[in-house]
């Protein structure tokens, strides 16, 4: 039996720093209209406030248009924001704001042709720094004249992604900070509140060079943004050859150890300094088709992250709200082992429904105590006068982990009752009726709505015994138990 105490009169600040953004895939994507049904479910069920996407220059966006005579010679180049302002008209209208990452080039300011994923983005230089910094100056200019300075003033600019991954950026360091110097000051002469950040690096890598290089060269710098996976250490290690990185670990995508992420964030909060820290990507595998994306497994893992970085994060941004994503086109089957909370008809996973019960906590933390050290843990939040417990159970995939009794002593709860709702393998689980069904690749109508329900978090009532409260907690599991009036 793993033993907490509830110390009811300690209480800390607990902001929602999850809350600030989510990812979602390329820009041309928020087109669509099952992508707004879905990223307005998440703001409105999860509380997201920003998203962020990558390919918001991307010729399908169609931002830069090179016109040629029947000669084929060039005459100048058009610029249309017309994709841009309908996606964040849309963001605007359900409540939400973009977290734009400039990115990437168009091919007609490009000085090589390299594409990458399905969509094609170019990950090179532009030919000329007055071609990108004329691409910026007009960008800067026309979102600032369509929804004015104090809007503009409020969103997010990143130089970029990952331009520490050659896959990404076909470019040195040195040729990024170059880019982040020219695009930042541009946008500056023309806003100087504008927020922009960087270097939005894989791997919490190029923090310190980044804060050097801005401090040393007078180039202005409002906030730290990188990326981090818990899978990152072996992958590198693997010099980020997939394969090699499948036979180091024997086949596990997901060979790391517990507390992974902590242990990241809390390195980078002691880089970052005085400079806030915005996460623009994190999930609890950076491996598309890793089946533990889709199981309760990520909502316990999601769980324990969630608790263990308060304090030390300003924003930190799931990837992604949804498997409507296209890097290498969009996978078939409706559990694919996507980056999404949802599956891309809808159906909320586990993880969504651990980030719909964090949305619900209250934004006082209190101080639970344990005997022992085990693999269950419980957080605890105050919301008006009731109290809020997060019992989760998780170890990593290579871990050991069982089921454990865990005991709750409330000392002087009034209730002899409580309301508990679970997440495991038998509660808001759909993967599991989906195997059921015989793990459909395409889904009818009545079978999406089938799965849905299976989704849902169903309540229980749990007894209250001397001011004691028990539970069992299975393998990679969680509990959400509500006390009411515990604080009268």
């Amino acid at each position: 039996m793993l033993n907490f105490k509830i110390e009811k009169s300690i209480q800390t600040p607990f902001p929602h720093y999850w809350e600030v953004c989510v990812g979602s895939c390329h820009a041309y994507t928020a087109l669509r209209e099952d992508y707004r049904q879905q990223l307005t479910k998440a703001h409105q069920e999860l509380g997201f406030k920003y998203v962020r996407f990558h390919g918001l220059f991307d010729d399908e966006m169609s931002v830069c248009i090179e016109n040629f005579d029947f000669n084929g010679q060039s005459q100048g180049i058009t610029y249309n924001f017309g994709n841009i302002d309908n996606i964040i008209d849309f963001l605007l209208r359900i409540g939400m704001k973009p977290f734009l990452e400039l990115g990437f080039m168009p091919t007609c300011l490009a000085s090589s042709e390299n594409k990458i994923f399905a969509y094609g983005g170019n990950n090179t230089m532009p030919k000329s720094d007055q071609a990108w910094e004329e691409l910026i100056e007009k960008f800067i200019t026309h979102i600032i004249a369509r929804y004015g300075r104090e809007e503009v003033e409020s969103w997010f600019f990143e130089v970029w992604n990952e331009p520490n991954l050659p896959l990404f950026f076909a470019g040195t360091q040195k040729d990024y900070f170059h880019l982040y110097e020219i695009t930042v000051k541009t946008a500056k002469q023309i806003d100087e509140k504008l927020q922009f950040g960087g270097p939005a690096t894989s791997y919490n890598s190029w923090v310190p060079e980044m804060i050097a290089f801005c401090e040393q060269n007078n180039v202005p710098l409002d906030f730290i943004s990188t990326h981090h996976y818990p899978t990152d250490d072996p992958l590198w290690q693997s010099g980020m050859d997939i394969e090699e990185f499948f036979k180091k670990t024997g086949g596990k995508k997901t060979d790391y150890h517990r507390g992974i992420l902590k242990e990241m964030t809390s390195r980078t909060k002691k880089q970052a300094g005085k400079y806030p820290l915005y996460y623009t990507e994190w999930n609890v595998s950076a491996m598309l088709g890793d089946h533990i994306h889709d199981e309760p497994y990520a909502a316990a893992m999601v769980a324990k992250t969630l608790a263990d970085n308060d304090g030390l994060v300003d924003g930190y941004s799931f990837w992604t709200f949804s498997d409507i994503f296209e890097e290498q086109s969009q996978k078939p089957g409706e559990f694919h082992g996507g980056f999404g909370l949802q599956t891309v008809d809808g159906i909320e996973k586990p993880v969504y429904r651990i980030f719909e019960i964090f949305h619900q906590l209250g934004t006082s933390r209190v101080k639970v105590t344990a005997d022992q050290e085990k693999t269950a843990e419980v957080l605890a939040t105050r919301k008006a006068n009731d109290l809020q417990l997060v019992v989760y159970n998780h170890n990593v995939p290579s871990g050991k982990i069982q089921t454990e009794k865990v005991a709750i002593d409330l000392a002087s709860s009034q209730s002899d009752t409580c309301l508990v709702q679970r997440i495991d393998d038998d509660h808001a689980n759909p993967i599991k009726e989906w195997v059921k069904m015989g793990s459909p690749e395409y889904l009818k109508q009545d079978e999406v709505e089938q799965l849905k329900q299976a989704a849902l978090l169903q309540n229980e009532q749990l007894t209250i015994s001397d001011g004691r409260l028990e539970l069992e907690m299975p393998p990679h599991s969680c509990a959400f138990v509500t006390v009411n009036n515990y604080f009268n």
